[in-house]
């Protein structure tokens, strides 16, 4: 026995509005490298039309090469400093001052940002310290710590890490006042001890406030690193940047900051993995 199914019976078949479809995008974006996302696209797309206009306006010349150099021009100057071969003794010199500053502002930031956020009196007591330093601009200790520790890198990294200790303390004891008090008193309760509530709370707790502050600690290390270089330095990128200054060498003070530019891209970029993979943590903890 045959059943046949009248017109009416039979599902209709709605007509695809003309354009293009979502699967059409989908497989677009597919074809895409996994590198390449669509955000990256557009930052990438968005530097090189910034980069061309700059040579079109400096080919332009409406202001002479003295005064704007382009985009050729910094390559240019970038290359004959690598052919000089003094870059890379720059390079390394503020590499170590950079890092062993920051290295510094971590390791005693953030203990001490934990104790000040956890233990009251402890807070008390070091506040006025802090606020006091935090309040006064750092750059004008600059002499001082010459004074004390000589014109090598000791003062430089000194300098270095006051610049980038508060953002990390501040941030750290910040993120350990926030910490939900409703889950540390239930802790307490299961008798939990001071260092396992660090482990298990506090630390998880506060990871965005201190990756937010360890990215504020980058740029403000390298601020640290170029006021330095200019008293006394004997190497380092900010010391070729202010005597180039002084030169007139306009296209190698752009090149010495976009090295300073790409250090801190670098940085940054860096500890974004950092708290993502601490972010995974702290989910699991919770």
């Amino acid at each position: 026995m045959s059943v046949t199914s009248s017109p009416r019976s039979a599902s209709r078949v709605e007509p695809r509005p003309a354009g293009r479809s979502p699967r059409a995008g989908r497989a677009a974006r597919r074809r895409l490298p996994s590198w390449l996302s669509e955000q990256r696209l557009f930052g990438i797309g968005a530097v090189v039309v910034v980069l061309v206009a700059w040579e079109v306006v400096a080919l332009l010349r409406i202001q002479p090469q003295l005064i704007l150099p382009g985009p050729v021009d910094v390559i240019n100057a970038f290359g004959a400093m690598i052919q000089g071969g003094q870059i890379w003794i720059d390079l390394w010199t503020s590499a170590q001052e950079l890092l062993a500053g920051l290295a510094l502002a971590v390791v005693i930031g953030l203990p001490v940002g934990l104790l000040i956020g956890w233990y009251k009196r402890i807070a008390w007591a070091l506040n006025p310290f802090v606020n006091f330093l935090y309040a006064t601009p750092r750059i004008a200790l600059t002499p001082l710590l010459i004074i004390w520790l000589g014109i090598g890198s000791s003062s430089k990294i000194a300098i270095v890490f006051l610049m980038a200790l508060f953002p990390v303390l501040i941030n750290t004891a910040q993120g350990v006042q926030s910490l939900e008090q409703g889950t540390v008193r239930v802790a307490r309760c299961f008798g939990a001890s001071d260092l396992q509530l660090f482990r298990t709370v506090a630390l998880p707790g506060t990871v965005p406030f201190i990756a937010s502050g360890m990215r504020l600690a980058v740029g403000q290390a390298l601020i640290g690193v170029f006021v330095a270089e200019l008293s006394g330095a004997q190497h380092g990128v900010g010391m070729t940047m202010n005597t180039a200054g002084q030169q007139f060498q306009t296209a190698t003070v752009f090149a010495g900051l976009f090295i300073f530019a790409a250090a801190g891209v670098i940085l940054t970029a860096l500890l974004r993995r950092v708290e993502n993979h601490y972010a995974a943590w702290r989910l699991s903890n919770d």
